[in-house]
């Protein structure tokens, strides 16, 4: 009998990776030329590649302050890489392919429906053409809205500014260049009480966090909320609660003593920006200790699925809240908005946060005996790594090697996804045909 060789083919998953760890690579080494520091000097390519991992992730932690260190050229393709990172490395490429006539594979069409996170194959590419158009018109028309802002803080630099401000936010990514200003690594921190540009960086982080199918839904059915998928249903109240509760407790508790305008740009910033952005208009390590929890549980809940968001996404913490109401209730099948929730979903949604926090609680064991860093400041550092957040204590740019690198897997791992990694994973391997015997166990 003949022996037939079949070519392996990569999975969705596994080209998922790869794209995601091919930019990157891409991007580290453009950023050590001379050209694209502002110094004109070699950049190691340890710090680099964090900074490329940091951009394409859409994460915002730093090793280097973005104003101060890298020329045009390097901030150029820092929001390049933003950009490509936040849409999706797969979909751009697959888009691009569509658009030159080249009609798309059912591979081709299933990796892209896994990048964008995609309920169904059909109209995939219909979804991804509308989410890149809708993309770019967003992000425009946050430039217009804080050019006046811009323009007055710095001139004629002020236009390319409020894009790269625009980008970053939309893409909830976190660069800034406010470090020439008001002093490297300081964020917005220096314009905290100043609506003209708190107002729209937080619109831009919202609605580029809210997924691509719920922009399709809103266009779609427009007020008729009825109408929307349960997932849109989900990622809009469950953000407007993770939202509204936040801001309350900052209001009534750590910025109760602001004056008013300062109070509610603050409440109001603080309670948007960890879902999952990185920016901040505040000095983080002043929280108290219940503020700082607040904004680790809000860094790893994150956007919603097909977003530009990371983190582990609303979706998945209203089904795990759905479930453990079912239990509460004693009923059989978790529901939302009427619908019942596959227990498949609920199995899925588990592994996530069990994945999340075991990548943020190991990394920030090890960081904190390698460092010497108490672990409050490092569980704070990798919960915002692995749910591609940004916010800091300041603790990443004093880092070593070693817990660099862990930053860098965090953020890798946390932008492809725990699932995806899995998947890519075991990708080939036979499905589960056969049951061991059944046995129940306590629990709780």
């Amino acid at each position: 009998m003949a022996v037939h060789k079949i070519r392996r083919r990569l999975s969705s998953f596994q080209i998922i990776i790869l794209g995601f760890a091919g930019v990157i690579l891409i991007g580290a080494l453009l950023l050590t030329l001379p050209i694209a520091s502002a110094a004109r000097e070699w950049t190691s390519f340890g710090d680099t590649l964090f900074t490329a991992t940091s951009a394409v992730c859409v994460t915002g932690l730093v090793v280097q302050d973005t104003a101060t260190y890298w020329s045009t050229f390097g901030q150029t393709l820092i929001i390049v890489l933003i950009q490509i990172g936040g849409i999706g490395v797969i979909a751009i490429a697959l888009f691009i392919a569509a658009l030159s006539g080249k009609k798309l594979s059912l591979v081709q069409r299933s990796t892209l429906q896994d990048s964008i996170s995609a309920p169904q194959l059909g109209g995939v590419v219909h979804l991804v053409s509308f989410a890149i158009k809708a993309i770019f018109l967003f992000e425009f028309l946050g430039a217009l809205a804080m050019l006046p802002f811009f323009c007055s803080e710095f001139g004629w630099a002020g236009v390319p500014m409020s894009f790269f401000h625009s980008i970053s936010a939309f893409c909830n990514a976190g660069f800034d260049l406010m470090g020439s200003r008001t002093g490297k690594y300081s964020s917005l921190t220096g314009y905290a009480g100043n609506p003209a540009l708190v107002i729209p960086i937080c619109l831009l982080i919202v609605i580029g966090g809210i997924g691509f199918l719920t922009w399709s839904d809103i266009r779609t059915h427009k007020h008729h909320f009825k109408r929307y998928r349960m997932q849109s249903k989900v990622a809009i109240v469950t953000s407007l609660v993770l939202i509204v509760l936040p801001f309350v407790w900052l209001f009534f508790g750590e910025y109760a003593g602001e004056p008013m305008r300062n109070r509610l740009c603050l409440s109001l910033f603080q309670a948007v920006t960890p879902r999952t952005a990185g920016f901040n208009t505040s000095d983080l390590a002043a929280l108290s200790g219940v503020g700082r929890l607040m904004i680790v549980f809000l860094m790893l809940v994150g956007g919603s699925p097909g977003s530009t968001a990371g983190g582990m996404k609303t979706t998945t913490l209203a089904v795990l809240f759905a479930n453990a109401t079912t239990v509460f209730r004693r009923r059989k099948h978790a529901e939302m908005f009427g619908r019942r929730i596959e227990d498949g979903t609920v199995k899925s949604a588990s592994t996530i946060l069990v994945l999340y926090l075991t990548l943020a609680l190991t990394g920030a064991c090890v960081i904190s005996v390698v460092d010497g860093v108490s672990l409050e400041r490092c569980i704070f550092e990798t919960a915002s790594a692995v749910a591609t957040v940004g916010l800091s204590l300041g603790l990443t740019p004093t880092l070593g090697a070693l817990s660099r690198a862990i930053i860098i897997v965090l953020m890798f791992l946390g932008r492809v996804g725990g699932l995806t990694l899995i998947y890519a994973a075991v990708s080939g391997r036979a499905m589960e045909v056969s049951k061991s015997p059944e046995e129940k166990i306590t629990v709780g």
